[in-house]
């Protein structure tokens, strides 16, 4: 996966928006105010691509046993967190899959009015 693919994949579901809330260099995307995807711009600068995502705790322990490219959230909550190498050998349509899935689970995060904000927008 390129940036390019990465960046409009997120930007294209619904109430997603882009952040730096961090840095300049740190790009995260959100939904309602709270953050499901974020990578370095200058690691992907450097050929070392990966993003941080949020993932269900077990899932998160399965996938990491089975994918060298996943491992613990780099900075942020081991438990709740992978950080997805896209150097290797995933194929685009799973680590979509995944994006999907850290978005579903901080949608189901938010408040049932912010949910329907967002589903009712567009």
């Amino acid at each position: 996966m390129n940036l390019e693919t990465f960046y409009e994949y997120c930007l294209s579901k619904k109430g997603v928006s882009e952040h730096f809330p961090f840095d300049e260099d740190t790009l995260v995307f959100k939904i309602g105010g709270k953050m499901f995807a974020l990578s370095s711009l200058s690691q992907w600068e450097k050929n070392e691509q990966s993003v941080n995502l949020k993932c269900d705790p077990d899932r998160a322990q399965e996938l990491r046993a089975e994918y060298d490219e996943i491992q613990p959230g780099f900075h942020m909550s081991k438990v709740h967190w992978n950080t997805v190498s896209l150097n290797g050998n995933l194929p685009v349509k799973f680590v979509k899959e995944l994006i999907d899935h850290s978005y579903e689970l901080v949608f189901k995060s938010l408040t049932k009015k912010i949910q329907n904000e967002i589903t009712d927008s567009r």
